[in-house]
Parts: structure tokens; C-alpha cells; sequence
């Protein structure tokens, strides 16, 4: 994984003292909230419903054992003893006293970690595929090309004020498990014919109040001019997008008024002002910052090893496991493991400093010392041997990081909602576990199997809801908590936004929604066919119907 040079622990400790001295300042009452308030968001930190929320930068999700290590001591010792991760793929500290945000900053420093453009209108936390590197169906490695925009996109002077926030999502396979067509920008690796690398360029994709699919405006852009494009995209935004209302300032918004054809000849005119200039990435950059994403040490391991397929034969429970939890690697002999941080009765994405000082260990002893965030809010091992997946399993069932259901059901993503975040509407916790314990039989969702389900506590959508096979949006009712169901969204190359299924829900009957929509799934699916090919085949009226039906009774 990239590390630190001179320059970027010169950047990130002086920040770390500036940001100190704006506290003490404004502790002081030297400064006062107004001048405050644009300072903490610079450095990640919110004014939550009870309490300050610190947002930790995990760039393009990757970890090292000794960061996640930092981590569970933050969570000790500033916190409450766990922590959040996020659909951004970063880590939440939701309890911290405002005084010792500095010192959390300077531990992270320590560890080569910040809170820097994790808020504010500016270019936020790039993501990539959390199986980056490992997963066989991957065309380019996309971490290097992260790294590289990471970089560029930090203390941009430019982009530093954007009309709203700004999100990059890069995928370097034929799957896109990074969401590219709903982010600002999306980048998604291919070859030319020539059999070069480069990226097809999405614009306009997002979720919140107005959630759009992106739109490709150029099929293929040479990986060398990557920042000099997405320089014209930033230019193109910053020129023409609104300011004068924050709920129309989004990039999707610009791209539907212009059009995607009207946006893109914008930018490929400001793009010809650019394209050769000093910001061409010369080859030299990318194998230089390819070496910090070279192969670890693998072995030559043979596949379906004799002692590994005697204990895939010898337990269900752990065969259940390693189909679920796992993805085959490029490499023979090794799994990508997922660690699921979605066990029943526990908020979505949550991991106490215990849980984490073990996944550390984990990590040390099984996958070379890296772990990884997904956007789904569980945590992945990317190199561990198929012969050390029994041992691994014990003690990740130990810790409650081994529920086999990534995929189903109850591996809800879900934002904190408003048990925290004070734009939310409603809770966001307490239906995701009265759905968990709902569905809490594993052979059912087994049965049902793949199904997503997202949930947010309001329109700011950071659960993800549009994008759920099922998504649930909490609501103000006349001043109770209401919630709204949409069914057939979904991510990937073919993504698509939900449709609302008609009224909201009252808290008690979410459970009883969710079972009856199921209901029509079974009761309607052919073979083998998933939820979401179901609806896409037979529409929403049948669950209208059920829902509505048993809701008048």
C-alpha cells in the first residue's frame, strides 16, 4: 500500500498543529462558530445530534494492520470503544469531546492517517473495488490511478470551494463493484483496440434527493490524461454549477440541464487547453506508484488443497462459510475473505476496539498485514490461504465477524441515522436489527438468496437506499418516524434507481413489509432467478398489492 513520503508527513502535521490551535481558539472564544465551523469541516468533524462525529480518511479503503491497530486505541480512548465504517469506505468516531480531536489527528499522523477533505464542498474520499488487485476478472490493478487522483485532489487550491461535494469512484475489472454510475465521477477501466489501458469516463451519477445514473461522456480516455480530463470536468462544475441553492448544486444536476452531450462538448473544450500539459502523468509516475501496490509474497499453492477440501467436507457450518464469505483469487491456494461486520443485534458497519485489534492480528498472520473497507461496510482479508481458512474462521466466529451472509438479506447496508446524525429524519439502527432478527434463520436466507437491502435515515442517502434491491428512506411524518420502501435498484454495470412502492410504513410494521415482499419473491420466482431478475420480470404491482393488502387488513 502507498506510504508517506517527506512531503506528505510535512502536510499532515502541520495541518495537525493549525487545526490545534483553531480549538484552543475557539474554546478560548476567539473564534466564534460561524468562523469555526468551515475549520473543523476541513478536518472531518461534525456537530452530531449528541455529540461531535470525527470522519477518518481510509483512502480507496485500504488498511494497514498498524493503522486498524490506531484505530481500536482511538476507539478506547477517545470513544466509546468501537467505531463506524462507512459506504465512503472510511471509519466514523461518533462520541469524541471536542478538546481531543487535535490529539486523535496527531495519533492518526502517527500512523500515516488523516481527517483532511473527508467534509466539506471539495473532491471527497476516491473509491475502488475492495477486492482491487486480487479479484480475476480485474483488467488494470485501479489502486495506482487512485493513489495518483488522491494526490491531485488533495489541497487542490482549485476545488478546494466546489458549488457541493464531490465523489470519485474508479473500478479496474468487468464487474464494477465500485458504483461508478452513481458518482459524480465515475472512472471504469477498458482497452482500445490497440489493447491499451484507459478509462470510460461517467459524469452526473449520484444518490440523495435527486438520485441520477451516470452518464458516459467519453468512451475512452488514455490513462496518462486522467488528470488533466477530470481537471476540465472539475473546471466545467466549478464555472456553471449553481450556488445559490444548495439542493440543485450537485454535478448531476449541471450534466441534466446541459445534457450529457452539451456537458461533454464543454468539457472536451476545456480539455483542449489542457490535454499535453504539465498534468499529463508521464510513465514514469505510474510504475513508480505501481511498486507500492506490487504482489505480496504469495506461495505456489495448489487449488482445493486435500486438509482444506477434508474440512469444507467435515463442517457445514464452515463450508457455508467459505462459499458465502469468500471470493476466488487470481492466485491458486488463496480466498479473498470478507469479514462480516453485520451480525445480528449489532448497527451495520460497527466494530468495537477489540474487534479491530483482532482483525489487525488476522491480518498480520494471514493476509500480509493489509485489510480492506468495503462500500457494503464490511471488512476484507485480500490474500489468505485456502489452508489457513478453517483456523481463521474459529476465530473470526469467535470475535462475531463470521456470519455467513454476505449478499443476503440481513447484510443490511445502513447509516447511522438518527440514533446520530442530526440531518437525519428517522432511525436507521432499529429497523435494520427488527429486520435482521426478523430474517434471523441463515437457512432462509439461504434460500431467498441474493438479496441487497439499503437503508438511510434521510434523503442525503447515505446508505445507499436508491441503489437497494429493497430500500428503505426514513421520513418526517408530521413528526414522527415514517418510512418509505422502494424496490429494483441496484449497482454495477447495471445499475438502476428503486421505484417507491406507494405510502410510508410506521416503524412497528417494517418488518411485516419486508416479510411480504419477500413473500411475492418466492412465491413468483423461477429457478435460480435472484429478486432483483424477478421484479425486473414481473414489475412492482404484485408487492404493491401484497403490501397494501395485508397493510388494510
Amino acid at each position: 500500500m502507498y506510504r508517506y513520503d517527506e512531503v506528505d508527513f510535512r502536510l499532515v502535521n502541520e495541518r495537525v498543529a493549525q487545526f490545534r490551535d483553531q480549538t484552543r481558539r475557539y474554546l478560548a472564544g476567539e473564534l466564534s462558530e460561524d468562523e469555526f465551523r468551515p475549520l473543523r469541516l476541513m478536518n472531518g468533524l461534525y456537530v452530531q445530534r449528541h455529540a461531535p462525529m470525527l470522519r477518518v480518511a481510509v483512502p480507496y479503503g485500504m488498511l494497514s494492520s498498524r493503522q486498524v491497530r490506531k484505530l481500536a486505541h482511538i476507539a478506547r480512548t477517545y470513544d466509546r470503544g468501537y467505531g463506524h465504517f462507512t459506504t465512503r469506505q472510511n471509519l466514523q468516531f461518533n462520541w469524541p469531546a471536542l478538546e481531543t480531536v487535535p490529539d486523535i489527528l496527531a495519533e492518526l499522523a502517527e500512523v500515516e492517517m488523516h481527517a483532511i477533505q473527508t467534509s466539506g464542498n471539495c473532491i471527497r474520499n476516491t473509491t475502488t473495488d475492495q477486492f482491487a488487485g486480487v479479484a480475476a476478472d480485474e483488467l488494470v490493478d485501479p489502486r495506482p490511478y487512485c493513489e495518483i487522483i488522491r494526490q491531485w485532489s488533495t489541497f487542490h487550491p482549485e476545488f478546494t470551494y466546489l458549488p457541493r461535494k464531490f465523489k470519485i469512484a474508479v473500478s479496474g475489472a468487468e464487474q464494477d463493484r465500485a458504483a461508478t454510475l452513481v458518482h459524480d465521477i465515475g472512472l471504469h477501466a477498458v482497452r482500445n483496440a490497440e489493447g491499451e489501458v484507459g478509462f470510460r469516463v461517467i459524469v452526473g451519477g449520484g444518490l440523495g434527493r435527486t438520485p441520477m445514473i451516470g452518464s458516459v461522456i467519453r468512451e475512452f480516455l488514455p490513462a496518462k490524461h486522467i488528470l488533466t480530463y477530470l481537471d476540465a470536468i472539475l473546471r466545467v462544475y466549478n464555472r456553471f454549477g449553481r450556488r445559490d441553492n444548495k439542493y440543485k448544486a450537485r454535478i448531476k444536476i449541471l450534466v441534466k440541464a446541459m445534457t450529457a452531450d452539451g456537458f461533454a462538448a464543454k468539457v472536451e473544450e476545456e480539455w483542449s487547453h489542457l490535454k499535453d500539459g504539465p498534468a499529463t502523468v508521464p510513465d514514469g509516475e505510474f510504475a513508480r506508484m505501481a511498486e507500492f501496490f506490487t504482489a505480496p509474497a504469495y506461495e505456489t499453492l495448489n487449488a482445493d488443497d486435500p486438509a482444506f477440501t477434508a474440512k469444507l467436507a467435515e463442517s457445514p457450518a464452515f463450508a457455508r462459510w467459505v462459499a458465502r464469505n469468500t471470493l476466488k483469487h487470481k492466485v491458486a491456494g488463496y480466498r479473498a475473505v470478507t469479514l462480516s461486520l453485520k451480525a445480528t443485534g449489532v448497527p451495520p458497519g460497527d466494530a468495537t476496539a477489540e474487534q479491530l485489534d483482532a482483525v489487525a492480528d488476522w491480518a498480520d498472520a494471514y493476509s500480509f498485514g493489509e485489510l480492506r473497507v468495503s462500500h457494503e461496510q464490511n471488512l476484507i482479508l485480500a490474500d489468505v490461504r485456502e489452508t489457513d481458512l478453517f483456523a481463521l474462521w474459529e476465530q473470526a466466529r469467535a470475535a462475531g465477524f463470521a456470519t455467513p451472509n454476505i449478499g443476503l438479506l440481513s447484510d443490511i447496508v445502513c447509516c447511522p441515522g438518527g440514533d446520530f446524525c442530526s440531518l437525519a429524519n428517522a432511525k436507521s439502527i432499529p429497523i435494520a436489527a427488527a429486520i435482521q432478527q426478523r430474517f434471523d434463520n441463515l437457512d432462509y436466507q439461504h434460500d431467498i438468496g441474493e438479496l441487497e437491502l439499503n437503508m438511510s435515515g434521510c434523503m442525503n442517502a447515505c446508505g445507499h437506499h436508491h441503489i437497494g434491491h429493497i430500500g428503505i428512506l426514513g421520513v418526517d411524518k408530521q413528526g414522527s418516524e415514517w418510512y418509505q420502501v422502494s424496490l429494483g435498484g441496484s449497482q454495477g454495470e447495471h445499475a438502476s434507481l428503486g421505484k417507491v412502492i406507494g405510502p410510508s410504513f410506521a416503524q412497528d410494521a417494517m418488518p411485516d413489509v419486508i416479510e411480504k415482499i419477500i413473500d411475492v419473491y418466492l412465491a413468483q420466482r423461477h429457478a435460480d432467478e435472484r429478486f432483483i431478475d424477478t421484479f425486473r420480470r414481473i414489475g412492482v404491482e404484485p408487492f404493491k398489492e401484497k403490501v397494501y393488502a395485508q397493510a388494510a387488513h
